[in-house]
């Protein structure tokens, strides 16, 4: 494993920690994550650094807009996978975020199944577009506190820099 997977898996970590305890990942981690990810891509002088480090930065935000926007997935979450970027470069973080939506999917899908909610999430979900299709409003998609499909994004991002710092993809 690469200084940078490691650096990028222990982020990654520290993010899920802190979004499964306090349903955040506060934004001092995430600075801290940019932060030593810039000095990373530095220290490590390959050419052309400094353009490397801020597209694997911004691809994550780039391509991930929209579900923000759409308040289908958090600020924190987008945060998190921009500091990845910082880390791993731009090809290696689009891997990363289609292996956490890989494993976003399959965490949902396991948890309409088990809950035996498929039928009223598909429900929930048709009159939120809907919804946002008449208003004009974008909504939240989620709702909040403890519920059982509401995941936690952070996680399925742990378990794609971790498929991923392993060298399995």
């Amino acid at each position: 494993m690469s200084l940078g997977g490691a650096l990028a898996l222990a982020f990654a970590a520290g993010a899920a920690g802190m979004d499964l305890a306090f349903e955040k990942v506060d934004n001092r981690w995430l600075l801290a994550g940019w932060l030593v990810g810039f000095f990373y891509r530095r220290v490590c002088g390959e050419e052309k650094w400094l353009g490397r480090y801020f597209l694997g930065v911004s691809l994550p935000i780039i391509f991930l807009f929209g579900l923000f926007w759409l308040r289908m997935l958090g600020a924190g979450d987008v945060k998190l996978l921009s500091v990845l970027g910082g880390f791993l470069g731009a090809k290696a973080i689009c891997r990363c975020m289609l292996l956490a939506f890989l494993f976003g999917g399959l965490l949902s899908a396991a948890i309409l199944f088990t809950c035996g909610n498929f039928g009223p999430r598909l429900a929930y979900f048709s009159h939120y577009i809907s919804t946002m299709l008449q208003t004009k409003k974008r909504l939240p998609y989620y709702r909040r506190g403890k519920r059982p499909e509401n995941i936690h994004f952070t996680v399925p991002i742990l378990l794609g820099v971790m498929l991923y710092a392993g060298g399995f993809y």
